[in-house]
């Protein structure tokens, strides 16, 4: 079955003082584009997330988040009081300086509090084995429903698929009709421009000669069969299995040169009309295997 490259998922774990979240989304994209954010107390480990999100989902633009939640009560901080005074005392040396009238009492004290590193969160806890196998096993979770995410869409995908090329096929056969009936009304028009238009006598036997070169060159019957047979192997390669929308693709970019060559050879009001609706289908097929993995 084949999957899609968009998908989403998320899972969450709990902690005695914390709740871990990880969420995980995809979209389309050529290759594997991963960006993360992580929470500084999991850092260490990223090298070894981002190669589980990349054996498992192959390719896609994949965000990635890893952040925690304190829990009530168990949140403190403290203010780094010296560096408070350093920004005071060099922010108050350049009002002096600069002749920039000082803030009011209060106005300062949230001006300081903002001030970098000034609000300090309690000393990050040295990683344990046990809760990164926690953390871990969350990460792996929330990859999990994001593939299955991408299963869902893959299945709707390959329906909408199977129907497309099923629309192509009936079109194709639809053009059979016509050709026979194209190859009287190309004979007719030039018997009648060389009788009516010309005035003149011709040689029926050469004129039969040039008929039969003529019609040989719009002849498409084996664009007709190389169609088919693109057809068929789309929809082999959709049952294949997993990691195909490169494939897929390709297959795709040959049915298109295949019916712009019958829409060129038609020579025919009817049959153009077809090819028109058989390109149409083909977009709609080429817009989606962009999303295929």
């Amino acid at each position: 079955m084949i999957q899609s490259m968009t998908g989403y998922g998320k899972a969450t774990a709990e902690l005695p003082d914390k709740k871990i979240n990880v969420e995980i989304k995809s979209l389309n994209s050529k290759a594997m584009d991963l960006s993360t954010r992580i929470a500084p107390a999991y850092r260490e480990k990223e090298i070894e997330i981002r190669n589980e999100i990349s054996k498992m989902l192959e390719r896609g633009k994949v965000d990635f988040s890893l952040w925690i939640e304190k829990k009530e009560g168990t949140d403190s901080a403290t203010v780094n009081k010296e560096l408070m005074k350093n920004y005071f005392y060099q922010l108050d040396e350049i009002c002096i300086e600069q002749g920039i009238p000082k803030p009011a009492p209060n106005e300062w004290l949230q001006l300081l509090l903002r001030m970098p590193d000034v609000m300090s969160k309690t000393e990050i806890q040295e990683l344990t084995k046990e809760e990164w196998e926690m953390v871990r096993a969350t990460v792996l979770e929330a990859i999990g429903h994001l593939v299955d995410f991408r299963k869902q869409e893959g299945a709707a995908l390959e329906k909408k698929f199977r129907e497309k090329i099923a629309n192509i096929a009936l079109l194709l056969e639809k053009i059979t009709p016509y050709e026979k009936e194209r190859v009287e009304k190309v004979k007719e028009r030039i018997t009648d421009a060389l009788e009516k238009t010309l005035n003149t006598d011709y040689d029926k036997n050469r004129l039969e000669q040039e008929l039969i070169y003529y019609i040989e060159k719009l002849d498409v019957n084996e664009e007709k069969q190389r169609l088919t047979n693109h057809l068929k192997y789309f929809i082999s390669t959709l049952e294949s299995g997993n990691g195909q929308g490169k494939k897929l693709g390709f297959i795709a970019q040959e049915m298109g040169r295949e019916i712009n060559t019958l829409g060129s050879k038609s020579n025919h009001a009817e049959m153009q009309k077809i090819v028109v609706q058989m390109k149409d289908e083909l977009e709609q097929i080429k817009e989606q295997v962009l999303n295929v993995m």
